[in-house]
């Protein structure tokens, strides 16, 4: 029996018209893009649909945008297939909170709120501070920590063997961009983000982010949902509130989270959410694995005929 593993994609994926096929031949995802419009008192949708882009991927846009996209995928594949059994789920980022909603650990509201108050915060954090992160590609992870340490930055996401971000104080990023390549570091690239994130320059978000989770509503997951900051499945409410708060700050392990998922027995993934980013990344940690990309119509239909054979 093969083990399905779902994967949420994280802020930096969205694009411009992202499930508007999906809305236009579904009515469950029709009625999903509604009941976020009201219950965010705004209109996301218009946003996620017609942009612009800068729009869009304002924090504050991007993280509800992707939250209810990577739902909408999730509600149509179950639709074309009757349902399927999930044997476990992560999320890169703010895609945590897509998985735990996915799972159960969170109903749609209230993950959709919460989700909506990440994004505000996080864009509150970025305009108090200068900061920005860079890929560093082609070094072990004990050197990059090293430089980290010399250069006063974070690690903020250890996403695949060699592919490793930082994240700090802008100026200090750069400094450790220049310097990257005493350390082993291949290529440093400084990535289009507004901020700091997953660093220490987001401790104002992290300290509000968890007063919102101490009164939010978390049941535990129906099926293992790996934390990004542990790399390890969560099981309880409480495990589950401390995570997510410590994600903020904290670094995203993905490639612990996908190696957890694989030594779990998962063996066939599906990436909901555009872009493929985490399908490429699942690759290069295990070569041959079998996964599909689900964003819209077309490539649900091809997934779901996958999932019916298993």
């Amino acid at each position: 029996m093969r083990k399905i593993g779902l994967l949420f994609a994280g802020q930096g994926a969205q694009t411009v018209g992202m499930g508007k096929d999906l809305v236009d031949q579904y009515s469950i995802a029709a009625e999903m893009g509604v009941r976020a419009d009201v219950l965010l008192g705004r209109g996301l949708t218009v946003v996620m649909w017609s942009g612009p882009l800068d729009e869009l991927t304002k924090t504050s846009n991007c993280q509800p945008a992707l939250f209810l996209h990577g739902l909408m995928c999730l509600a149509i594949l179950r639709e074309l297939t009757g349902d399927f059994p999930i044997e476990a789920a992560a999320g890169l980022s703010l895609g945590e909170m897509t998985a735990h909603a996915a799972a159960g650990s969170l109903d749609f509201e209230t993950g959709l709120k919460l989700v909506q108050h990440r994004g505000e915060l996080m864009d509150e954090a970025c305009a108090a501070t200068v900061g920005g992160m860079a890929a560093m590609i082609g070094a072990d992870e004990n050197s990059v920590r090293l430089l980290a340490a010399d250069e006063d930055v974070d690690i903020a996401n250890i996403n695949s063997p060699g592919q490793i971000v930082i994240s700090g104080e802008l100026a200090k990023v750069e400094a450790a961009i220049g310097v990257a390549r005493e350390y082993g570091v291949r290529r440093a690239t400084m990535l289009n983000v507004a901020g700091a994130y997953h660093s220490r320059l987001m401790d104002s978000a992290y300290q509000k982010l968890g007063a919102i989770l101490q009164s939010a509503e978390i049941q535990a997951p129906q099926f293992a949902v790996f934390s990004n900051v542990t790399g390890e499945e969560v099981r309880t409410p409480e495990e589950i509130r401390r995570t997510l708060q410590d994600q903020v700050t904290g670094t995203v392990r993905w490639a612990d989270c996908m190696e957890g998922m694989l030594d779990r027995g998962c063996d066939l993934f599906v990436e909901l959410g555009p872009g493929g980013v985490l399908a490429s990344l699942l690759q290069r940690i295990r070569k041959g694995t079998e996964v599909f990309t689900v964003s819209g119509v077309a490539s649900a239909f091809k997934c779901a005929d996958r999932l019916r054979v298993i």
